[in-house]
């Protein structure tokens, strides 16, 4: 996250961001192989793979991962944020549609799909790029259930007829969440999309390496009944996972969905654990925040 501050809080800043952002180390290592690179009319895109196999997504040579893919293998998770992203389906019972903005490598509709066969999935991606590389580098593939789609997020989601039980908003630029798809207006389009027993799970860096976050959360919390936020460790992430219920679910009962859920799909990962110590009711989370409107984001004023 590029940030305006004294050349010292800069160095603090810059010393935060290798400790606990979700894209260490930022430079590639050496036995990295560029296997493709191309300007998009967004960023320029990398695709490099390790010795070990893995794939990452670069929207920079030396920028962050924005994607880890192990080809075939839908569920490795190498990404800590992305282990975390699976609890959302303990609080939806029987998901059958899903909306995932931002496609990067396929990460998220891959694990989808793997583990719902017949849910019917749309991914929405800005970069026609990324896109082209999703299918060409990390094995992405559409089906007659999951579809892909080359347009803005935001407007896909304002244009949509169709409703979801999950939505993921994953969309973002080569260091931040687009301003766009922050705003009160945005959540609400998102919320007018959502099944009545669905939950939107956003993806946002924390306030150690986001001036916004607070605002965000604040933004988040004006629009949706329940918010539950998940640290992810290992990462400067925060998982916010959103819904209307009118009675939500209790700790206890969510725990106890995730253990369900952990032993019928066979997770590699311990979402248990997750849920028991690191989800939580936001808190403080928001309060210092800002209500980010489309105004003020398009004048500049965040």
């Amino acid at each position: 996250m590029t940030l305006t501050r004294p050349r010292l809080a800069a160095q603090a800043l810059s010393l935060a961001w290798l400790v606990v952002c979700i894209t260490v180390p930022l430079a590639a290592r050496g036995s990295d192989k560029i296997l493709f690179e191309k300007r998009s009319p967004y960023a320029t895109v990398y695709v490099t793979e390790e010795a070990d196999g893995l794939r990452t997504l670069r929207f920079e040579r030396f920028g962050a991962r924005q994607s880890v893919v192990k080809l075939g293998d839908p569920d490795h998770l190498e990404l800590p944020y992305a282990r975390t992203i699976p609890l959302g389906l303990a609080f939806v019972d029987q998901p059958q549609s899903a909306l995932v903005i931002g496609l990067g490598g396929g990460t998220i509709p891959g694990f989808l799909r793997k583990h719902h066969p017949r849910m019917k999935i749309d991914v929405v991606d800005i970069d026609p790029v990324v896109v082209e590389v999703a299918k060409s580098y990390f094995g992405f593939r559409e089906d007659e259930l999951m579809h892909a789609y080359v347009d803005d997020g935001r407007r896909f989601v304002e244009q949509a007829q169709a409703r979801y039980d999950l939505i993921f908003l994953d969309g973002f630029g080569t260091d931040s969440v687009p301003p766009h798809l922050t705003t009160r207006e945005f959540l609400a389009a998102v919320k007018n999309i959502l099944t009545s027993r669905g939950v939107v799970v956003g993806n946002l860096w924390g306030r150690d390496v986001n001036r916004l976050y607070d605002s965000m959360v604040k933004t988040y919390r004006t629009v949706y009944e329940d918010i539950r936020v998940i640290d992810v460790v290992g990462s400067g992430n925060k998982i916010l996972i959103a819904s209307n219920a009118k009675n939500p679910l209790s700790h206890q009962e969510i725990v106890r969905r995730t253990e369900a859920l952990s032993q019928r799909l066979r997770f590699r990962y311990d979402l248990v654990d997750v849920a028991n110590r690191n989800l939580r009711p936001p808190g403080i989370d928001g309060e210092k925040g800002k209500l980010l409107l489309d105004t003020e984001v398009s004048s500049g004023k965040p």
